[in-house]
């Protein structure tokens, strides 16, 4: 799956033109590499997103084409969300 659909999917980030925006902002990394929107994700993958205020960091579970809101959760695991320091 891509990376931009799954920040998507899995409600990261709310829209996929926004997750696009994201990633060509050089925000995104997968595995420690800065990640263009169609990096392909896969189940172990570790995605760190460098968001205003703080970095959030999680591990990809499952890569489904589609899940419903309730169950989006479900696609990762929360490793690090901390604030940022100014």
């Amino acid at each position: 799956m891509r990376l931009d659909k799954f920040l998507k999917v899995s409600r990261l980030i709310k829209r996929r033109t926004v997750a696009k925006d994201v990633c060509d902002g050089q925000k995104v990394s997968v595995n420690n590499k800065i990640a263009k929107p169609s990096t392909e994700i896969k189940p172990g993958d570790i995605i760190t997103i460098d968001m205003k205020n703080h970095i959030l960091e999680v591990k990809v579970l499952a890569t489904p084409p589609n899940v419903k809101a309730e169950e989006a959760h479900t696609l990762f695991t929360v490793l690090k969300d901390e604030k940022k320091e100014y």
